[in-house]
């Protein structure tokens, strides 16, 4: 075999590999990480996870259209989507509403349909009431989730920028289901120090997310 012949087979195989990454990561699973506290205590800064991205459907991944689907979104599901306000960023929050849910908040309490909607994950940090002239964190709604559409909000429901403030997330932009914890460490230290190393959060690796 001839040096041409061996550095073609060399392409070739590159190539084959960046088709195959492109693939996997454009309708099968994509990794993602948390930057910020919104899905505390679920999710941590500084956790990588793996969003599995035909959960609901097979999109186009130019345009999000569905080409096949699969199942819809269920409330407490976690997904991964593209911020309406700003498509280019990726928010991740918790699915409380559904197409034809009727949301309520009172007073930090979460309300489906008129019936209490609680959560064990979701935490409040902040024991004072805002009122709905000022923000509508603690005192929204009701409204109702329209045709092909959720309704999210962050587990740390005192410190999360979600549906309450900027309204609902159409399936389209919905990128995939998280479900699993593959990599944590504290991303406060520079990651060519002795204490990065150090943080790694072993006890927290392979967790499925729910």
């Amino acid at each position: 075999m001839n040096k041409k012949s061996i550095i073609r087979e060399y392409v070739e195989a590159i190539l084959i590999a960046l088709v195959l990454a492109l693939f996997i990561r454009t309708f099968i699973v994509q990794a993602f990480k948390i930057p910020s506290g919104s899905m505390l205590p679920t999710l941590q800064i500084g956790d990588h996870i793996l969003v599995s991205k035909f959960s609901y459907a097979l999109k186009n991944p130019f345009t999000g259209s569905t080409i096949i689907s699969f199942s819809e979104p269920e409330r407490g599901d976690i997904i991964v989507f593209k911020y309406p306000v700003k498509p280019e960023i990726d928010y991740i929050k918790r699915v409380i509403g559904v197409t034809g849910d009727r949301i309520e908040v009172k007073d930090k309490k979460v309300f489906v349909n008129g019936e209490p909607f609680d959560l064990q994950q979701a935490i409040h940090l902040d024991n004072s009431i805002t009122p709905p002239e000022q923000s509508p964190r603690d005192n929204y709604g009701p409204v109702t989730v329209p045709p092909q559409s959720v309704f999210v909000m962050g587990d740390n429901r005192d410190h999360s920028y979600d549906s309450r403030f900027w309204g609902f997330v159409n399936h389209r932009a919905i990128r995939g289901n998280a479900f699993i914890i593959y990599w944590s460490w504290d991303i406060q230290h520079s990651p060519f120090s002795l204490k990065r190393l150090q943080s790694i959060r072993w006890n927290r690796l392979g967790d499925t997310i729910n």
